[in-house]
């Protein structure tokens, strides 16, 4: 383990930090039922690899990453997650028939990464190799792996380039608890890590998202925005757009309606809390617009919806003859315009979509996903796929093929954790 003059004073702060956090924590509604095993993780078993899943979207990179595993002697492996979501993802995802009957799988929560906790569970785990999903850096439990002579991988890594700014400011630090080995998803993703980690082995690999992308032919036609919309109207959806876009979605809105009169607009903020002010600003620019879950019947004609119930997007992208997805107008990263575009739908993003360059530039090839300069640009290749909506067969096969030569990283990821393993144990 590289040393480091200033750890142990850093360490006392840190502790110092934690100890202001702690009492809040302990009445945080979430955190409450589990407060006394994350601060105090003596519940903890041995397990020769422990993989951390940190919330919802992690958990689902650890399940691809289990089902891939395919170990030649036993081994025990404890999967921890920071959330009930992720947990819940976990302990229904991993049914024992889906993977190797030489895997023994644990679950449990992530500790608190106090110095005192983070020793705790190391020592009670005593993993010989330990396994971070995206950008899973915790000082403490970093410092105790060293300390443990564990070897610490990075899977799926990510790094955004504000966040690698922050990393680079303080790199010295971090690289007292450099991984040993970072598999990251993207060249560009490598490269600020190694800023960071200039003497850790880095590579790229394909990201486990795809592992889990699947292309379909036909969708359900159960969704609640389905049974509104009637079958001879166009549907155009506008998903996941934030409170910085609003102005330039009523722009398109405005526009769209104009020129494609005869249509159902679907509205889906990205955050829930958007809908009553988004709904007074619809109204101010003179659009009348009925909330999801006032409509109780099919609509009798054009209209616009903006939707106030959680969770329906997935189901109601397969109904759609076009999605503007948001994110992607002001700088914000982008949001996940494969849901959409592996369903063979006409995807319109804008130019900011940074947090998903992981997915590659070939997509805008497919056909399948279109990226525009601005929302006036956005709003007229919209209004095109309206008027031709043909060529959906050529798009599903085109990002069949997409996704098919990207897939494979769970099994890259599962390679090189048994690899570690079994070196470590040597």
């Amino acid at each position: 383990m590289t040393k480091c003059a200033f750890i142990p004073n850093f360490f006392k702060f840190y502790n110092i930090l934690w100890g202001a956090a702690v009492p809040f924590l302990k009445r945080h509604p979430r955190l409450a039922p589990t407060f006394n095993r994350r601060i105090n993780p003596v519940q903890l078993q041995p397990a020769d690899i422990w993989i951390q899943a940190a919330s919802a979207g992690e958990a689902y990179l650890a399940v691809s990453i289990i089902k891939a595993l395919n170990p030649d002697r036993p081994v025990t492996i404890l999967l921890t997650t920071t959330t009930d979501q992720g947990m819940e993802i976990l302990t229904q995802e991993l049914s024992p028939k889906e993977f190797s009957p030489c895997i023994s799988l644990r679950f449990d929560i992530f500790p608190f990464d106090t110095p005192k906790a983070m020793n705790k569970a190391v020592q009670q785990v005593n993993p010989g190799v330990m396994v971070l999903l995206e950008t899973e850096l915790w000082p403490a439990h970093l410092y105790a792996l060293k300390k443990n002579h564990t070897s610490i991988l990075l899977i799926n890594g990510r790094l955004s380039q504000k966040s690698g700014r922050n990393y680079r400011l303080t790199k010295a630090f971090w690289r007292c608890f450099a991984p040993k080995r970072i598999l990251a998803i993207s060249a560009g993703d490598a490269q600020r890590f190694s800023q960071v980690f200039s003497n850790t082995r880095i590579k790229t690999m394909g990201n486990i998202k795809f592992d889990r992308m699947k292309v379909q032919k036909t969708t359900s036609k159960n969704s609640a925005l389905a049974a509104i919309v009637p079958g001879e109207l166009p549907l155009s959806i506008f998903a996941s757009f934030h409170r910085q876009e609003e102005k330039q979605i009523i722009d398109m809105i405005k526009v769209l309606k104009k020129e494609v009169p005869n249509q159902v607009i679907a509205l889906f903020p990205r955050h829930m809390h958007r809908i009553a002010p988004l709904l007074k600003k619809l109204n101010k620019n003179g659009l009348k617009v009925y909330k999801g879950s006032q409509v109780l019947s099919v609509l009798t004609g054009p209209a616009i919806i903006l939707w106030d119930r959680f969770g329906d997007l997935h189901q109601a992208y397969g109904h759609a003859d076009v999605v503007f997805v948001g994110g992607s107008l002001a700088p914000l990263g982008g949001q996940n315009f494969m849901e959409p575009a592996a369903l063979g739908i006409p995807t319109i993003i804008g130019p900011h979509w940074q947090d998903f360059a992981w997915v590659g530039e070939k997509i805008f090839n497919t056909g399948a996903v279109t990226r525009c300069k601005n929302w006036q640009h956005a709003v007229k290749t919209m209004r095109r796929y309206l008027v031709n909506s043909e060529g959906r067969k050529t798009r599903i096969d085109a990002v069949r093929h997409y996704i098919l030569q990207k897939q494979g990283g769970a099994q890259t990821a599962a390679d090189t954790i048994m690899a570690s393993w079994v070196t470590n144990k040597h």
